[in-house]
């Protein structure tokens, strides 16, 4: 009725598990998997359990990339393939398959390529330069800054604002000396310059043009609108916040470690019961099983999770702090800038902190 197709892999047995999870053996398989029109899924059957888990072998293989292709598929324990998941299975497999399609398909692989999820909404742009090197530019509607993505930089994501991008090239435009809100705007060292990022005098003047081109379609959906529309705000959507503020990315990162190692202290078996409460839980995001699948399939990275203390977690690989987040967390809400750290990041636990009861399924 819909048209839309999938082709599934079928592994049974015993020898298909994993440390924490399952593989299968990509082989030859690698180009037809990865390039082929129609997506191809994975889906071992556990005889000991006697439950099927599935996995989206192109999602993987695209994600990795043509040249650091893995020589297996990681199926997470967590994607369980059964009557009750049966709907959330079919709809993520159709979503993905549409994907393919128009300008979803352009998404999807450059999604892919860098390994950010977009959403339709963004505003997602593309160049390649004289060296065959891949730019992106990612803007979410309404935002003044956005986020470039360079495979020289292997893809590490550099947040700019127009200003920032000329910061290098040019002295601030119409900005007095004694006007210091102003130039603490155009000096914001948060923000990458163009001089840091080793951009071309093509690749600023594309940065640019994809600011100013951006900027023209927000006015217009404005002008739509209306100048009080919010992308995403609790008060018109109805939902919890998305990302209102910008924390810078290390500080985030440290502040999360730190109250997961506060919590595994105070409750040494907090990581079992969080793996559980996953497995139990059922309606997993189809983005999360897709990370979980390669994460919990390496033997290496599931061994490093079960060590995390205080004492050890410099010594782990950040694949196995992501999974660490994965099971801990169920979702991470950043508030307004006002507020004090404590209080602008909210962290919704699979396993709620002992005296508050608030957990994921209330979100």
């Amino acid at each position: 009725m819909t048209s839309d197709v999938i082709r599934v892999q079928v592994k049974g047995g015993a020898k298909w598990r994993r440390a924490n999870g399952y593989a299968v053996p990509v082989g030859h398989h690698g180009s037809t998997w990865a390039d082929g029109n129609i997506p191809v899924y994975c889906v071992v059957y556990d005889p000991d359990s006697k439950r099927l888990f599935w996995a989206n072998a192109t999602h993987q293989l695209r994600r990795a990339g043509a040249f650091s292709r893995p020589k297996v598929i990681g199926v997470s324990p967590n994607a369980v393939l059964a009557d009750t998941t049966m709907e959330s299975f079919v709809a993520q497999a159709r979503r993905y398959v549409g994907r393919y399609r128009g300008r979803q398909a352009v998404l999807t692989h450059l999604g892919e390529m860098s390994g950010v999820e977009f959403d339709p909404t963004d505003h997602v742009l593309h160049f390649v330069n004289g060296y065959d090197e891949d730019l992106i530019f990612w803007k979410r509607a309404g935002d003044d800054l956005a986020t470039l993505l360079h495979s020289a930089l292997d893809w590490e994501p550099h947040l700019v604002s127009l200003a920032s991008l000329m910061r290098s090239e040019m002295p601030p435009p119409g900005f007095g000396a004694d006007d210091e809100a102003a130039t603490r705007v155009w000096n914001d060292l948060d923000l990458s310059s163009a001089e840091d990022l080793e951009l071309s005098k093509p690749e600023i003047m594309w940065v640019a043009s994809c600011f100013l081109s951006t900027r023209q379609a927000d006015e217009e959906s404005e002008d739509l609108f209306g100048p009080d529309a919010c992308v995403g705000c609790p008060s018109c959507t109805g939902k919890e916040p998305v990302e209102h503020t910008n924390i810078p990315a290390d500080t985030l990162h440290h502040y999360v470690i730190d109250r997961i190692l506060t919590r595994i202290e105070v409750e040494p078996d907090l990581l079992d019961r969080s793996i559980s409460a996953m497995r139990e839980d059922g309606r997993l995001e189809p983005e999360i099983v897709a990370e979980l699948g390669p994460l919990e399939a390496d033997p290496r990275i599931v061994r490093q999770v079960a060590r995390l203390s205080r004492s050890a977690v410099n010594d782990l690989e950040p694949e196995a702090l992501r999974l660490a987040v994965l099971y801990l967390i169920h979702r991470i809400y950043v508030g307004g800038p006002s507020l004090p750290l404590d209080e602008q990041v909210r962290i919704v636990w699979r396993i709620p902190e002992p005296g508050h009861e608030t957990s994921a399924e209330d979100f």
